[in-house]
């Protein structure tokens, strides 16, 4: 697997958390906190789009 930059989790009102990272040719990742080594890929828009709409209460059903 490549080498992922991870951010801090972030964490909602219960228990999930989740961590967001970037590797060295750009790609993103989101994976919960603790499970890293089986992320989620996908561009870096799209991840950002979801994480800001999850933020924005619109899908904090995921949480």
């Amino acid at each position: 697997m490549r080498h992922v930059n991870w951010e801090d989790p972030f964490c909602g009102d219960g228990n999930a958390c989740f961590r967001i990272g970037t590797d060295a040719d750009g790609n993103a990742y989101i994976a919960v906190s603790g499970a890293e080594d089986h992320p989620i890929t996908d561009t870096r828009d799209a991840l950002r789009t979801l994480i800001r709409d999850i933020k924005a209460g619109k899908a904090d059903h995921l949480l």
